[in-house]
């Protein structure tokens, strides 16, 4: 998944909900409406998301020194979790304060032809930006499917776009009827309702990139194509016996680290064995370029076997 990607989906959901979150708390100072003030809250928790997401991408682009001799690809993975932190903390605790108070204590909603007007923008904004979030994370799932390929996907910051815009999208809808409903019914805790609403799909969904988050910072194994087109290529060459083991970890979206173990065949001299390491890395790293580091280990299957059982 491009990084080039990554940041044009940011950009364009960035400008969208800028120009959303100015409008939408306009229009809840002059309506009073409880939902309109959440989207406007909502709205701005994303603009800031965004803004992280884009500063994850810039400091993981910094390069290996001696104090992270790996990089700094896993940073983009830790401002993702932050932002996972905000959409709770923020974005859905104050949408259910905010409509917690409107239920208790409701109050009409004033010239709703307002809120009626920013909201069909707002949809059409967000709306623009989820197609170019959809389209981008559609051409890099495959044949996966959508749950699937989220969960397998390297790219935090694709993934959290394309899951806040779905967000915004829903939250949108639901102020929308939570506003008419309150009107048509007069029922104006329905306002707040809906506010609550509002909060609960924003819970739901910091708690769901949350999870995703959490798996990329402890450490994700690479695609499992991948590890298994690589075991191939080390299969495949003649004087190697066996595969013992290979462990991967992806250190950003682009940047996998594979540690190999190998049993040559006896009777290779040192020269031999040196040469099909050379000969492997390059093969892997021309297949795979975002493979940046492989790390292989010359042992007879016998003492790698007795190594594993001491480390249990």
């Amino acid at each position: 998944m491009a990084a080039s990607g990554s940041k044009t989906v940011i950009y364009a959901a960035l400008v969208g909900n800028l120009l959303i979150a100015v409008t939408k708390f306009g229009a809840a100072l002059y309506t009073g409406s409880s939902a309109m003030l959440s989207e406007a809250i909502h709205s701005l928790v994303d603009s800031g998301n965004q803004g992280l997401l884009l500063y994850g991408l810039r400091r993981a682009k910094r390069p290996a020194d001696d104090r992270h001799p790996f990089g700094y690809g896993m940073e983009l993975y830790f401002w993702a979790f932050v932002v996972a932190i905000l959409i709770f903390a923020v974005g859905s605790g104050v949408s259910l304060y905010e409509g917690i108070l409107k239920i208790l204590e409701p109050h009409p909603i004033t010239n709703p032809l307002i809120n009626y007007v920013v909201l069909g923008a707002a949809i059409i904004f967000e709306g623009v930006a989820w197609t170019m979030a959809f389209k981008e994370f559609q051409r890099t799932k495959g044949t996966r499917g959508w749950m699937e390929a989220v969960r397998q996907s390297k790219d935090p910051a694709l993934f959290t776009v394309l899951f806040e815009d779905s967000a915004a999208m829903a939250g949108l809808i639901v102020a929308l009827v939570g506003i008419y409903l309150s009107q048509a019914l007069n029922m104006p805790w329905l306002d707040g309702a809906a506010s609550v609403g509002i909060g609960i799909i924003l819970a739901v969904v910091a708690m769901l990139l949350a999870y995703e988050c959490k798996g990329l910072l402890i450490g994700e194994s690479a695609d499992k194509a991948l590890v298994d087109s690589v075991s191939r290529i080390i299969r495949s060459e003649p004087t190697v016996n066996r595969l013992n083991e290979l462990r991967s970890m992806h250190l950003g979206p682009r940047d996998v680290l594979l540690a190999v173990s190998i049993d040559f065949r006896d009777g290779q001299t040192v020269g031999e064995v040196e040469s099909t390491v050379f000969r492997l890395e390059r093969r892997i790293k021309q297949q795979f370029p975002e493979v940046r580091r492989i790390f292989i280990e010359v042992q007879s299957h016998g003492d790698h076997k007795r190594m594993v059982a001491s480390e249990r």
